[in-house]
């Protein structure tokens, strides 16, 4: 009986040592595959030939156009226009006020702001033409402004230009920042 006993704890104590190489070598993980499961994933949405049309409390806003359009979901949310995109502005009527051509934007969702980048052009109904290599228009505000050099074009055909601009969506009034170039004052202006 106590060969049996011995032989009972012999073979408990070599499953149990087996076990635990086994339970040891299970528990070994690789790093990579670890930072792996730990990495943070972006996820991409894409679609072709986009035709999306804002509204606001039942009001057309504003439409767009663009052929190809990127939406991640990464910790902020955007969305992308790599290949050109062409917005047209209404009024509360619902009337053409103001149009928008860019060759990038980028449209960021928590800020209602886009970001507008390479030969942009806003231009009204009356022909006033904003031309600058980087613009923003803050959809919450209803502004567009930029930083960078800009140029104006307006339908009596003056062209003023500067450094800085902030103006209304429909472009009824903005301001150049740093004007250059000859600008015309009023009579009986003194500076």
């Amino acid at each position: 009986m106590t060969n049996q006993f011995f032989l009972h704890n012999r073979i408990f104590l070599q499953a149990a040592i087996l076990g635990s190489c086994l339970f040891v070598w299970g528990c070994e993980n690789d790093p990579a595959e670890v930072n792996a499961w730990n990495e943070k994933k972006v996820m991409l949405e894409e679609a072709k030939k986009v035709e999306a049309i804002f509204s606001q409390e039942g009001n057309l806003k504003a439409q767009l156009t663009a052929p190809r359009m990127l939406r991640y979901q990464a910790d902020t949310v955007y969305v992308e226009f790599p290949n050109t995109l062409h917005v047209n502005f209404y009024d509360s009527s619902g009337k053409l006020e103001s149009q928008l051509d860019a060759r990038y934007g980028k449209y960021f969702e928590s800020r209602n702001r886009v970001f507008l980048r390479d030969s942009v052009v806003a231009y009204n109904i009356k022909g006033d033409t904003v031309r600058s290599p980087e613009l923003w228009w803050d959809q919450n505000t209803k502004k567009f402004y930029t930083d960078k050099t800009v140029r104006i074009t307006q339908a009596d055909k003056r062209i003023v230009g500067g450094k800085g601009f902030e103006a209304e969506q429909d472009m009824s009034a903005y301001d150049i920042m740093e004007p250059t170039g000859t600008v015309v004052a009023p009579e009986g202006f003194a500076p």
